[in-house]
């Protein structure tokens, strides 16, 4: 029972969308309804504010940190452990994908992942950020980094802790996350993925 109010309110704490909620308090328009059509900080950035787009990466990847942070800090109290991490983790980040306050649109889940991960260890969060880094910095493509970071981090957190049910979540976090980027890798394919800092027709960065 604790282990499914611990998943719930991960789940809610996942489905507030930063991208959506600080848009409006910045009078820009609906990130759904431009560029990717995605609530994440990249399409964000389109809309040419970047404090709003640093404002929902952080906000995205502080939901993921929180939720498992909650977990591993007061489920000890009710008897939960590990797969009560695990689920929390899942769950947040499907109420970021699919938010029930915000009829299921939700974002791909990078910088969330990002915060979930940090959450469940500070080296395996740093390990999949600096492969974010490398990947981005040498192909200057953020949905191939991403990707590219997402494939990586269960085998960052097997070498550190071994099989168990974090990295069962982990793998089943990194394979939605690619199943949302399903455009982006047709786009890559295809050769028409924009690149980092690539410009767009009327001079504004893509």
């Amino acid at each position: 029972m604790y282990t499914l109010l611990f998943a719930i309110a991960a789940y809610l704490i996942g489905s507030v969308s930063f991208g959506i909620i600080t848009s409006k308090l910045f009078g820009l328009g609906d990130p759904r309804t431009y560029g990717s059509n995605n609530p994440g900080a990249t399409n964000v950035l389109r809309s040419g504010n970047k404090t709003a787009a640093a404002l929902t990466l952080l906000g995205d990847g502080f939901k993921g940190w929180l939720a498992v942070w909650l977990t591993q800090r007061y489920g000890p109290q009710f008897g939960l452990e590990d797969g009560a991490v695990a689920l929390a983790a899942v769950a947040v980040f499907l109420g970021h994908l699919w938010p029930v306050f915000f009829r299921f649109a939700g974002g791909k889940g990078v910088a969330t992942l990002f915060g979930i991960l940090f959450g469940i260890s500070l080296w395996l969060g740093l390990a999949t950020i600096a492969t974010w880094l490398i990947v981005a910095y040498a192909f200057r493509y953020s949905s191939l980094a991403a990707l590219v970071a997402s494939v990586f981090a269960p085998f960052f957190y097997a070498l550190m802790e071994g099989p168990d049910m974090i990295l069962l979540a982990i793998v089943v976090m990194s394979a939605l996350l690619i199943y949302r980027h399903a455009k982006n890798i047709g786009n890559l394919l295809a050769g028409k993925e924009s690149r980092i800092g690539a410009k767009k027709k009327g001079g504004k960065a893509a």
